[in-house]
């Protein structure tokens, strides 16, 4: 079951628009590439942080996030190779590997670690994403889901696993808050391809290996690029081997801000959920992380 349009009517869809990602480090020295949010493309549907890391070969630990705050989102982890250790103030203690998701809520406050686990393959390669809760659900109870394994499909040489919303006939297991999807796209054999959109929603997609070639517009490994609306399919040509990640969703209507670890909607919420972190309130403790929390940086005017 594919859910493909007919080609012969396509929408009238906005042009692919492409945005470099910026390049940070994660805690143990991990370096990212940041997709989102973007100083031109602040959300693609209700997802506001995307970040992408590896693939790297390391000895040691490649990943140490020290326990942190979230509130007013979902975090949500895909890792392509290796494993990553998460624990959180709910108790929850969980490695998760490829083809499996872990899926955080964070609601009203929640805090967290992430961290190379001792028996590891020495090779780590992911995805990592912010959900922004809409309003009438960003001070919900936290919680944390694992899914052993997501959803799969065939669709002609194109192998897709659905790890959160729903596409191509397929409905991820992980409950979310807004209409939306995530799914995970290996070709395996070189040629054109194309699968289903929802022309009422926005997407975005982030090469992680290889590069595709859609229309006129190369697409590789270290950018975004925003499909925008309209677009009932996705048509393009790659070489096996080649890997992407498509995000999308209904557009979210809410205005968001973005500081630290936190999404609100106010200064003062942002302000007090720091003033809480640093106070030892509101989020719990991570028991079981061997090291110090992350202290809160100072606030300024500079959200985004």
């Amino acid at each position: 079951m594919t859910d493909l349009h007919d080609p012969a009517q396509p929408a009238d869809p906005q042009p692919i628009t492409v945005y470099p990602v910026k390049e940070a480090m994660l805690g143990g020295g991990l370096k990212i590439r940041r997709a989102l949010p973007n100083r031109h493309k602040r959300m693609i549907g209700a997802w506001c942080f995307l970040d992408h890391f590896g693939p790297l070969d390391f000895t040691g630990k490649a990943m140490d996030v020290a326990p942190h705050p979230h509130i007013g989102l979902q975090t949500v982890t895909w890792l392509l190779e290796g494993e990553i250790h998460h624990k959180d103030s709910l108790g929850f203690n969980q490695v998760i590997r490829p083809g499996a998701l872990n899926l955080m809520t964070a609601g009203k406050g929640i805090a967290h670690s992430e961290e190379t686990p001792p028996e590891n393959s020495g090779r780590v390669h992911g995805v990592q994403f912010w959900i922004a809760l809409p309003d009438r659900d960003r001070d919900c109870e936290p919680d944390f889901q694992h899914v052993p394994e997501a959803p799969r499909l065939s669709l002609g040489a194109l192998d897709i696993q659905v790890f959160l919303g729903e596409a191509l006939g397929l409905k991820a297991e992980p409950k979310v808050y807004s209409p939306m999807t995530g799914f995970d796209v290996t070709v395996g054999a070189a040629g054109t391809h194309q699968f289903a959109l929802n022309p009422e929603w926005e997407y975005g997609l982030v090469p992680v290996g290889g590069s595709l070639t859609a229309g006129d517009v190369t697409m590789t490994v270290g950018n975004l690029y925003d499909l925008g609306r309209r677009r009932d399919h996705f048509s393009f040509s790659a070489a096996a081997g080649t890997r992407f990640v498509v995000v999308g969703g209904r557009p979210f209507e809410e205005n968001i801000l973005l500081w630290w670890n936190f999404v609100a909607r106010t200064t003062a919420e942002i302000d007090e959920a720091r003033r809480q972190w640093e106070q030892g309130e509101r989020f719990g403790p991570v028991n079981d992380y061997d090291g110090d929390r992350l202290t809160a940086p100072p606030l300024n005017v500079n959200l985004k």
